[in-house]
């Protein structure tokens, strides 16, 4: 699509604008095989937890735990500047709409306590979880050795925009080679949504990385910034990064999508897109077991220069096992998630999500209001 004589505009896909085409053969939803590997881990349901305070807790990743999946705390979030963290969220939930930023940039402008650090993740250990910490790359380097000799199994260094080529005033950065060379355990980085970006990411060793920049129903990077590319593209461009440098290395390193998937729908079409697994945050945020019942807000809402993120209500209107397994009465989608990814598997052939990947998808924006006259008027 040209816009000038001098520069054109490439079509860019988001989770409404595509569909996911059957395969030829189909095969029983319970002999799909829906795991995701990271690093020497395996879990049994491609879908984390974001590291969202509304949604991160010891109690709510043993949970996520005990259900094969993983939840990522923020190492730099209320649990880990507070004694009493759910007093803070209460406060925050309390909040109207129009001082809640203003709440939360008071509230994350406490420091963050390293003696804090090995109480909660002790705390998600004791709860048989694997434990996943997330961290800004700004503070990657004092807070990483305190977070991994308290027990992270999991690293996670993930800003609005992460890039292995960062120019800064910092006489030496992050240096992501050093990382992954220092705390020996799973490096994933996020977040990105090129291919040059990812390939490059990769080339560090990293062990994973987190795809979206501004999809999230809290994040307001898009409004703020400008900046981001729509999901499906997002992920079909990192996807492609990501098995060139395993062409090229023999190395896989998986990709998330990470944030814009509010039903099963978007969550299969993330995967046939390439993802390997894929990271909610609102929607775990709607469960009995999160802490801050029935709202969310991003991560960079506390920023106290630029927020790039609002808090939302969602409400309270399922569980854990219902929306990740059901059964559900709901016909939108938004419960039963893993048995949703186990039946498109099927309906495409396809055993496991690796060959999801090989779907076929086709640009389709009518596909989610062809015939549906009915629906939309009710």
């Amino acid at each position: 699509m040209s816009i000038s004589t001098y520069r054109e505009l490439r079509p860019a896909y988001g989770f409404d604008d595509v569909a996911i085409v059957p395969g030829s053969v189909t095969i029983n939803p319970e002999l799909t095989n829906v795991r995701f590997a990271l690093g020497e881990l395996t879990f049994e349901i491609p879908v984390l937890a974001a590291a969202l305070d509304a949604v991160g807790s010891p109690r709510f990743a043993s949970e996520m735990g005990q259900r094969g999946g993983l939840a990522v705390m923020n190492l730099e979030g209320l649990q880990f500047r507070y004694d009493d963290p759910d007093a803070t969220i209460a406060e925050i939930i309390q909040a109207n709409q129009e001082e809640s930023a203003a709440v939360i940039q008071k509230l994350y402008a406490a420091p963050v306590r390293e003696e804090l650090i090995g109480r909660r993740i002790g705390a998600m250990k004791e709860g048989g979880a694997v434990c996943a910490v997330s961290c800004t790359p700004a503070n990657t380097k004092r807070l990483a050795p305190t977070a991994v000799d308290a027990g992270t199994d999991i690293f996670v260094v993930q800003s609005t925009v992460t890039t292995a080529r960062h120019f800064s005033r910092s006489l030496r950065g992050l240096i992501f080679e050093e990382l992954c060379e220092n705390i020996h355990v799973p490096v994933v980085v996020g977040n990105t949504v090129t291919f040059g970006a990812t390939k490059e990411l990769m080339e560090t060793g990293i062990h994973g990385i987190l795809v979206g920049v501004g999809p999230g129903a809290i994040c307001t990077s898009r409004e703020v910034l400008g900046v981001g590319v729509p999901q499906v593209t997002a992920t079909i461009d990192c996807a492609a990064a990501r098995d060139e440098y395993y062409r090229e290395s023999g190395r896989y390193v998986p990709i998330i999508t990470d944030g814009g998937m509010r039903s099963g729908g978007d969550i299969c079409k993330a995967l046939a897109a390439g993802a390997d697994a894929v990271m909610l945050g609102s929607a775990f945020a709607r469960t009995e077991e999160a802490p801050a019942k029935g709202c969310s807000w991003g991560m960079s809402t506390g920023n106290a220069e630029l927020p790039r993120g609002t808090r939302i209500t969602v409400g309270v209107d399922t569980t854990l096992d219902r929306l990740l397994f059901g059964p559900t009465s709901k016909t939108d989608g938004t419960e039963n998630l893993v048995g949703a990814i186990r039946t498109c598997m099927g309906v495409c052939g396809a055993q496991t999500i690796a060959e999801l990947h090989e779907a076929e998808m086709v640009v389709a924006p009518s596909i989610k209001t062809e015939g549906k006259v009915y629906q939309q008027s009710r």
